[in-house]
Protein backbone atom coordinates (compact mmCIF):
# COMPACT_ATOMS: atom_id res chain seq x y z
CA UNK A 1 0.00 0.00 0.00
CA UNK A 2 1.19 3.50 -0.78
CA UNK A 3 1.87 5.47 2.40
CA UNK A 4 1.90 9.18 3.00
CA UNK A 5 3.53 11.55 5.43
CA UNK A 6 1.14 12.77 8.12
CA UNK A 7 2.28 16.31 7.39
CA UNK A 8 1.42 16.37 3.72
CA UNK A 9 -0.81 19.24 2.68
CA UNK A 10 -2.19 20.76 -0.49
CA UNK A 11 0.34 21.54 -3.18
CA UNK A 12 -1.61 24.04 -5.22
CA UNK A 13 -3.55 21.55 -7.36
CA UNK A 14 -7.21 22.06 -8.07
CA UNK A 15 -9.05 21.33 -4.81
CA UNK A 16 -11.57 18.94 -6.35
CA UNK A 17 -8.84 17.02 -8.16
CA UNK A 18 -6.85 16.78 -4.95
CA UNK A 19 -9.95 15.70 -3.03
CA UNK A 20 -10.83 12.95 -5.49
CA UNK A 21 -7.36 11.44 -5.24
CA UNK A 22 -6.89 11.13 -1.50
CA UNK A 23 -4.57 8.23 -2.23
CA UNK A 24 -2.67 7.94 -5.50
CA UNK A 25 -4.41 5.57 -7.87
CA UNK A 26 -7.55 5.27 -5.73
CA UNK A 27 -10.71 6.64 -7.34
CA UNK A 28 -14.28 5.37 -7.37
CA UNK A 29 -16.88 6.85 -9.74
CA UNK A 30 -19.42 8.93 -7.85
CA UNK A 31 -17.42 8.98 -4.62
CA UNK A 32 -15.73 12.19 -3.54
CA UNK A 33 -13.15 12.78 -0.82
CA UNK A 34 -12.72 16.32 0.43
CA UNK A 35 -10.07 17.06 3.06
CA UNK A 36 -11.48 18.97 6.03
CA UNK A 37 -8.27 20.49 7.44
CA UNK A 38 -4.62 20.81 6.48
CA UNK A 39 -3.29 17.79 8.38
CA UNK A 40 -6.25 15.69 9.43
CA UNK A 41 -9.80 14.82 8.49
CA UNK A 42 -11.64 14.19 5.22
CA UNK A 43 -15.32 13.95 4.33
CA UNK A 44 -16.41 11.18 1.99
CA UNK A 45 -19.61 11.61 -0.02
CA UNK A 46 -21.41 9.36 -2.49
CA UNK A 47 -21.30 6.26 -0.25
CA UNK A 48 -24.26 4.53 1.41
CA UNK A 49 -22.77 2.77 4.42
CA UNK A 50 -25.96 0.77 4.97
CA UNK A 51 -25.78 -0.80 1.53
CA UNK A 52 -23.37 -3.38 0.14
CA UNK A 53 -19.89 -1.90 -0.28
CA UNK A 54 -17.77 -3.26 -3.07
CA UNK A 55 -14.06 -3.83 -2.54
CA UNK A 56 -13.06 -0.66 -4.38
CA UNK A 57 -15.10 1.51 -2.02
CA UNK A 58 -13.74 -0.31 1.03
CA UNK A 59 -10.20 0.21 -0.25
CA UNK A 60 -10.84 3.91 -0.85
CA UNK A 61 -12.27 4.38 2.66
CA UNK A 62 -9.38 2.51 4.28
CA UNK A 63 -6.70 4.40 2.38
CA UNK A 64 -8.40 7.74 3.02
CA UNK A 65 -8.64 6.96 6.73
CA UNK A 66 -4.97 5.99 6.87
CA UNK A 67 -3.99 9.15 4.99
CA UNK A 68 -6.26 11.64 6.82
CA UNK A 69 -6.59 9.72 10.15
CA UNK A 70 -10.33 10.38 10.49
CA UNK A 71 -13.03 10.28 7.82
CA UNK A 72 -16.57 11.63 8.04
CA UNK A 73 -19.83 10.60 6.42
CA UNK A 74 -23.14 12.45 6.65
CA UNK A 75 -26.78 11.49 6.14
CA UNK A 76 -26.28 7.79 6.82
CA UNK A 77 -29.21 5.53 7.75
CA UNK A 78 -27.44 2.92 9.86
CA UNK A 79 -28.99 0.75 12.53
CA UNK A 80 -26.94 -1.27 15.02
CA UNK A 81 -26.60 -4.28 12.70
CA UNK A 82 -25.54 -2.06 9.80
CA UNK A 83 -23.03 -0.27 12.02
CA UNK A 84 -21.40 -3.56 13.00
CA UNK A 85 -21.46 -4.84 9.41
CA UNK A 86 -19.72 -1.70 8.15
CA UNK A 87 -17.05 -1.89 10.87
CA UNK A 88 -16.45 -5.56 10.11
CA UNK A 89 -15.31 -4.70 6.58
CA UNK A 90 -12.22 -3.11 8.17
CA UNK A 91 -11.40 -5.44 11.06
CA UNK A 92 -12.77 -7.49 13.93
CA UNK A 93 -15.22 -5.61 16.18
CA UNK A 94 -14.42 -5.68 19.89
CA UNK A 95 -16.96 -7.26 22.24
CA UNK A 96 -16.78 -5.48 25.58
CA UNK A 97 -17.11 -7.52 28.74
CA UNK A 98 -19.29 -4.93 30.40
CA UNK A 99 -21.50 -2.14 29.05
CA UNK A 100 -24.09 0.16 30.55
CA UNK A 101 -27.83 0.04 30.41
CA UNK A 102 -28.12 2.30 27.36
CA UNK A 103 -26.20 -0.04 25.03
CA UNK A 104 -28.28 -2.40 22.86
CA UNK A 105 -28.56 -5.85 24.40
CA UNK A 106 -28.71 -7.68 21.08
CA UNK A 107 -25.56 -6.13 19.65
CA UNK A 108 -22.62 -6.73 22.04
CA UNK A 109 -20.19 -4.93 19.70
CA UNK A 110 -22.09 -1.62 20.05
CA UNK A 111 -21.50 0.70 23.00
CA UNK A 112 -23.81 3.67 23.49
CA UNK A 113 -22.03 6.72 24.88
CA UNK A 114 -25.00 7.52 27.12
CA UNK A 115 -23.64 4.68 29.27
CA UNK A 116 -21.09 7.18 30.56
CA UNK A 117 -23.87 9.09 32.31
CA UNK A 118 -24.25 6.10 34.63
CA UNK A 119 -20.61 5.91 35.70
CA UNK A 120 -20.60 8.62 38.35
CA UNK A 121 -23.74 7.22 39.93
CA UNK A 122 -22.07 3.86 40.48
CA UNK A 123 -19.62 5.62 42.77
CA UNK A 124 -21.96 8.03 44.53
CA UNK A 125 -21.30 11.06 42.30
CA UNK A 126 -23.24 13.12 39.84
CA UNK A 127 -21.90 12.72 36.30
CA UNK A 128 -20.60 16.29 36.22
CA UNK A 129 -18.54 15.77 39.38
CA UNK A 130 -17.10 12.52 38.08
CA UNK A 131 -16.02 14.22 34.86
CA UNK A 132 -14.60 17.20 36.72
CA UNK A 133 -12.43 14.97 38.90
CA UNK A 134 -11.14 13.04 35.89
CA UNK A 135 -10.65 15.95 33.48
CA UNK A 136 -9.43 18.77 35.65
CA UNK A 137 -6.82 20.24 33.31
CA UNK A 138 -7.09 21.48 29.73
CA UNK A 139 -5.12 18.54 28.32
CA UNK A 140 -6.59 15.74 30.46
CA UNK A 141 -9.55 15.02 28.20
CA UNK A 142 -7.46 14.21 25.11
CA UNK A 143 -7.25 10.46 24.68
CA UNK A 144 -7.17 7.47 22.41
CA UNK A 145 -9.70 4.73 23.13
CA UNK A 146 -8.59 2.25 25.80
CA UNK A 147 -4.99 3.45 25.69
CA UNK A 148 -4.00 1.62 28.89
CA UNK A 149 -4.53 -1.77 27.25
CA UNK A 150 -1.61 -3.74 25.85
CA UNK A 151 -3.49 -3.79 22.52
CA UNK A 152 -5.53 -0.58 22.17
CA UNK A 153 -8.21 -0.66 19.46
CA UNK A 154 -6.96 -0.09 15.93
CA UNK A 155 -9.90 2.08 14.94
CA UNK A 156 -13.27 3.37 16.08
CA UNK A 157 -16.53 3.92 14.20
CA UNK A 158 -18.84 6.41 15.94
CA UNK A 159 -22.30 7.32 14.66
CA UNK A 160 -24.72 9.97 15.81
CA UNK A 161 -28.35 9.13 16.50
CA UNK A 162 -29.47 12.30 18.30
CA UNK A 163 -27.42 15.48 18.75
CA UNK A 164 -28.02 18.95 20.19
CA UNK A 165 -28.95 21.72 17.73
CA UNK A 166 -25.56 23.26 18.47
CA UNK A 167 -22.55 22.27 20.55
CA UNK A 168 -21.36 18.71 21.09
CA UNK A 169 -18.56 18.73 18.50
CA UNK A 170 -15.67 16.27 18.67
CA UNK A 171 -12.06 17.22 17.90
CA UNK A 172 -9.24 14.94 16.70
CA UNK A 173 -5.48 15.50 16.52
CA UNK A 174 -3.00 13.85 14.12
CA UNK A 175 -0.18 12.29 16.15
CA UNK A 176 1.93 11.48 13.08
CA UNK A 177 1.88 15.15 12.05
CA UNK A 178 2.67 16.15 15.63
CA UNK A 179 5.72 13.87 15.67
CA UNK A 180 6.93 15.13 12.28
CA UNK A 181 6.53 18.70 13.54
CA UNK A 182 9.06 18.22 16.34
CA UNK A 183 12.62 19.35 15.74
CA UNK A 184 15.07 16.66 14.66
CA UNK A 185 16.97 16.55 17.99
CA UNK A 186 13.74 16.16 19.95
CA UNK A 187 12.48 13.44 17.60
CA UNK A 188 15.74 11.54 18.09
CA UNK A 189 15.40 11.90 21.86
CA UNK A 190 11.79 10.76 22.20
CA UNK A 191 12.29 7.85 19.76
CA UNK A 192 13.95 5.89 22.57
CA UNK A 193 11.52 6.65 25.40
CA UNK A 194 8.74 4.52 26.84
CA UNK A 195 5.85 5.50 29.09
CA UNK A 196 3.34 3.89 31.41
CA UNK A 197 -0.31 4.27 30.44
CA UNK A 198 -2.70 3.56 33.32
CA UNK A 199 -6.46 3.69 33.86
CA UNK A 200 -7.54 6.50 36.17
CA UNK A 201 -4.37 8.59 35.92
CA UNK A 202 -4.71 12.00 37.54
CA UNK A 203 -8.10 11.38 39.14
CA UNK A 204 -8.68 13.82 42.02
CA UNK A 205 -10.18 11.82 44.91
CA UNK A 206 -13.12 12.97 47.01
CA UNK A 207 -12.39 13.79 50.66
CA UNK A 208 -12.68 10.72 52.85
CA UNK A 209 -13.77 7.42 51.37
CA UNK A 210 -13.96 7.41 47.57
CA UNK A 211 -15.66 4.44 45.90
CA UNK A 212 -14.09 5.25 42.55
CA UNK A 213 -10.57 5.12 44.02
CA UNK A 214 -11.38 1.69 45.45
CA UNK A 215 -12.67 0.63 42.03
CA UNK A 216 -9.47 1.80 40.34
CA UNK A 217 -7.32 -0.07 42.85
CA UNK A 218 -9.34 -3.24 42.33
CA UNK A 219 -9.49 -3.00 38.52
CA UNK A 220 -6.17 -1.55 37.44
CA UNK A 221 -5.20 -1.64 33.78
CA UNK A 222 -1.71 -0.51 32.80
CA UNK A 223 0.85 -1.02 30.04
CA UNK A 224 4.23 0.41 29.08
CA UNK A 225 4.08 1.68 25.50
CA UNK A 226 6.78 3.25 23.32
CA UNK A 227 6.46 7.03 23.35
CA UNK A 228 6.87 6.85 19.57
CA UNK A 229 5.22 3.88 17.89
CA UNK A 230 5.65 2.73 14.31
CA UNK A 231 2.29 2.54 12.58
CA UNK A 232 1.77 -1.07 11.48
CA UNK A 233 0.14 -0.16 8.15
CA UNK A 234 1.70 3.12 7.03
CA UNK A 235 5.14 2.86 8.65
CA UNK A 236 4.77 6.40 10.03
CA UNK A 237 6.23 7.30 13.38
CA UNK A 238 3.46 8.36 15.74
CA UNK A 239 3.83 10.41 18.93
CA UNK A 240 1.94 8.13 21.31
CA UNK A 241 0.84 10.61 23.98
CA UNK A 242 -2.49 11.45 25.56
CA UNK A 243 -3.69 13.24 28.65
CA UNK A 244 -6.12 10.62 29.86
CA UNK A 245 -4.02 7.48 30.38
CA UNK A 246 -0.38 8.57 30.35
CA UNK A 247 1.15 8.14 33.81
CA UNK A 248 4.88 8.63 33.51
CA UNK A 249 7.79 8.39 31.13
CA UNK A 250 9.85 5.52 32.49
CA UNK A 251 13.54 5.78 33.43
CA UNK A 252 13.35 9.54 34.02
CA UNK A 253 12.49 11.45 37.19
CA UNK A 254 8.94 12.60 37.88
CA UNK A 255 9.80 16.30 37.39
CA UNK A 256 11.52 15.51 34.10
CA UNK A 257 8.60 13.34 33.03
CA UNK A 258 6.03 16.00 33.89
CA UNK A 259 7.89 18.66 31.91
CA UNK A 260 8.39 16.39 28.90
CA UNK A 261 4.78 15.22 28.85
CA UNK A 262 3.47 18.76 29.08
CA UNK A 263 5.60 19.77 26.11
CA UNK A 264 4.65 16.72 24.05
CA UNK A 265 0.93 16.96 24.82
CA UNK A 266 0.91 20.62 23.86
CA UNK A 267 2.67 19.67 20.63
CA UNK A 268 0.19 16.89 19.91
CA UNK A 269 -2.91 19.09 20.15
CA UNK A 270 -1.64 22.25 18.48
CA UNK A 271 -4.57 23.68 16.49
CA UNK A 272 -2.88 23.11 13.13
CA UNK A 273 -2.82 19.35 13.79
CA UNK A 274 -6.53 19.14 14.65
CA UNK A 275 -9.94 18.97 13.01
CA UNK A 276 -13.31 19.66 14.66
CA UNK A 277 -16.48 17.94 13.46
CA UNK A 278 -20.03 19.19 13.91
CA UNK A 279 -22.35 16.23 14.27
CA UNK A 280 -25.77 15.80 12.69
CA UNK A 281 -28.17 12.86 13.07
CA UNK A 282 -26.83 10.18 10.73
CA UNK A 283 -23.23 11.40 10.83
CA UNK A 284 -20.48 8.77 11.10
CA UNK A 285 -16.81 9.25 12.00
CA UNK A 286 -14.25 6.50 11.39
CA UNK A 287 -10.81 7.14 12.85
CA UNK A 288 -7.41 5.55 13.28
CA UNK A 289 -7.05 5.07 17.04
CA UNK A 290 -3.34 4.31 16.57
CA UNK A 291 -2.51 7.71 15.08
CA UNK A 292 -4.93 10.12 16.76
CA UNK A 293 -6.19 11.42 20.05
CA UNK A 294 -9.62 12.97 20.35
CA UNK A 295 -11.48 15.27 22.70
CA UNK A 296 -15.10 14.69 23.64
CA UNK A 297 -17.27 17.81 23.89
CA UNK A 298 -17.69 19.72 27.14
CA UNK A 299 -20.06 22.42 25.89
CA UNK A 300 -23.38 20.62 25.71
CA UNK A 301 -24.24 19.45 29.25
CA UNK A 302 -26.14 22.67 30.00
CA UNK A 303 -28.17 22.56 26.78
CA UNK A 304 -30.78 20.10 28.08
CA UNK A 305 -30.71 18.36 24.72
CA UNK A 306 -29.82 14.67 24.31
CA UNK A 307 -26.65 13.52 22.57
CA UNK A 308 -26.92 9.82 21.74
CA UNK A 309 -23.93 8.26 20.00
CA UNK A 310 -23.04 4.63 19.26
CA UNK A 311 -19.50 3.26 19.07
CA UNK A 312 -17.91 0.15 17.56
CA UNK A 313 -14.18 -0.43 18.05
CA UNK A 314 -11.91 -2.67 15.99
CA UNK A 315 -9.39 -4.97 17.64
CA UNK A 316 -5.82 -3.67 17.55
CA UNK A 317 -2.33 -5.03 17.88
CA UNK A 318 0.51 -4.49 20.35
CA UNK A 319 2.37 -1.22 19.62
CA UNK A 320 5.99 -1.47 18.51
CA UNK A 321 8.59 1.25 19.00
CA UNK A 322 11.24 2.63 16.68
CA UNK A 323 13.72 0.16 18.20
CA UNK A 324 11.45 -2.78 17.38
CA UNK A 325 10.47 -3.41 21.02
CA UNK A 326 6.77 -4.09 21.62
CA UNK A 327 4.71 -2.70 24.46
CA UNK A 328 4.67 -4.62 27.74
CA UNK A 329 1.66 -5.32 29.97
CA UNK A 330 1.91 -4.17 33.59
CA UNK A 331 -1.40 -5.26 35.09
CA UNK A 332 -4.97 -6.11 34.19
CA UNK A 333 -4.53 -6.46 30.43
CA UNK A 334 -3.86 -9.25 27.96
CA UNK A 335 -3.90 -9.37 24.18
CA UNK A 336 -7.40 -9.95 22.84
CA UNK A 337 -9.03 -10.30 26.26
CA UNK A 338 -11.70 -7.71 26.91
Amino acid sequence: MTTHSGTAGHTGRNADTDARTADAGTTVPGVTVRPAAGHIGAEITGVDLAGPLDDAVVTLIRRTMLRWKVVFFRGQDLDHAGHVAFARRFGEPVVLGRRGGASPAGHPEVETTADRLELGGRFGMEHEEWLRRRRHTLLRGWHCDHGARIDPPAATVLRAETVPPYGGDTTWANLAAAYAGLSAPVRAFVDGLRAEHRLGVGYQPRPGDDAYVRHLLDHQVASVHPLVRVHPETGERVLSVNGYYLEQIVDVSRPESAALLQMLLEQAVRPEYTVRFRWEPGSVAFWDNRATVHLAPADNAHLDSPRIMHRVMLAGDVPVGVDGRPSEPVTGTAVGRW
